[in-house]
């Protein structure tokens, strides 16, 4: 027992925030996490996500609990807990039946109704929801999905970084793949993530477009590269190393999702299409030259010059479709001399190197 304590207070407020889908979007999500931390300062912060997204919160010190959405105690408890305000920035269905079970005060983003229908709770979020059902809505859109979300929880669209916190051990255990792969940080280091899951075929750039790139760096450059990715990219990235014994250097594709991000901080520029890498790779304010295909690339947020959004000229783009046998297409339309005179120009705007190896 403890009578006198400096450490105790009670929360103000109590906010539930469920966000389910997917990895990346429930880490650019927490670009949230700044606005409501200001609007709401005694607060206490309960986030509820999928399991496989819970490493993304690791060091994360603007959420007091995170959740897993297929743990029973999850279910059972946010069935009697009370919140001031319940967020759900999911349209669909899981997350949907979740807000409207819960008890809240205030409730925004989307629930579901008595017949099963997805809804929009606020006014502020029937333009996404609009969005996703209709994408010519999406291809007319100018807003990025940080101040599309900010909106949707009335919330000053002022600070949205993204909030991903690595530990020392995290640090460090990158920089000794690079004392071991012997990493000339004298030298521009760029990565190349040359992965975006299996979802959009077009989300990722061409495997002759990497290595028309590649061919390109080595040639006319003295920049290391690292080739990033997943079990999905285990053979392209393969591949991709054997063009150079030495200054293509493969980070591996069976990395935790933590270690992944380390990794990612060895990078001075950073080159990927839309997807989890990406948002990793803002969080940790490295230059960016990303590369979309049939996602929007306006709601990818710039950061004041920090992302380089690069796409095809094709009228067909924000099309959202999984597959396509367009040919060009969104992706074989953007090619190695192009990204490699947008490399050339990021490059130049990296602070002079500072000789360390």
């Amino acid at each position: 027992m403890c009578d006198v304590c400096s450490h105790y207070s009670v929360a103000a407020t109590r906010i539930l925030v469920i966000k389910l889908d997917a990895v990346g979007d429930v880490l650019r999500t927490t670009s949230i996490l700044h606005g409501l931390r200001e609007q709401y300062p005694n607060s206490e912060i309960v986030w509820i996500t999928r399991q496989s997204a819970l490493p993304l919160f690791e060091n994360n010190l603007l959420v007091d609990s995170v959740r897993a959405f297929e743990a029973t105690e999850t279910t059972l408890s946010s069935a009697v807990e009370e919140f001031d305000l319940a967020i759900n920035l999911d349209a669909a269905f899981e997350s949907a039946a979740m807000a409207s079970r819960v008890t809240a005060k205030t409730k925004l983003g989307f629930g579901l109704d008595t017949r099963g229908n997805i809804h929009p709770l606020n006014d502020e979020a029937v333009a996404w929801f609009e969005m996703g059902a209709f994408d010519q809505l999406k291809k007319k859109n100018a807003r990025s999905y940080q101040d599309i979300m900010l909106g949707i929880c009335r919330l000053p669209s002022g600070k949205k970084n993204i909030v991903l916190e690595l530990s020392q051990k995290e640090i460090e255990g990158a920089e000794q793949f690079a004392r071991k792969r012997r990493l000339n940080r004298a030298k521009v280091v760029i990565g190349l993530n040359t992965g975006a899951s299996g979802r959009w075929q077009f989300k990722q750039w061409t495997l002759e477009g990497f290595r028309g790139l590649i061919k390109l760096l080595l040639k006319k450059t003295d920049a290391t590269i690292l080739l990033y990715g997943g079990p999905l990219e285990r053979e392209r990235n393969s591949q991709l190393s054997r063009m150079h014994r030495t200054r293509v250097i493969n980070t591996g594709t069976e990395n935790s999702l933590r270690e992944f991000f380390g990794l990612i901080t060895l990078c001075d520029i950073f080159i990927t299409g839309d997807t989890l890498a990406l948002h990793a790779a803002t969080a940790l304010k490295k230059r960016i030259i990303a590369l979309f295909g049939p996602t929007s690339a306006a709601e990818i947020d710039t950061y004041d010059g920090q992302i380089t959004r690069v796409q095809s000229d094709l009228d067909c783009l924000v099309c959202y479709k999984q597959r396509c046998d367009f040919d060009p297409n969104c992706m074989n339309s953007i090619t190695a001399e192009q990204m490699f005179s947008i490399v050339k120009s990021t490059i130049a705007l990296l602070p002079k190197r500072q000789g360390k190896k």
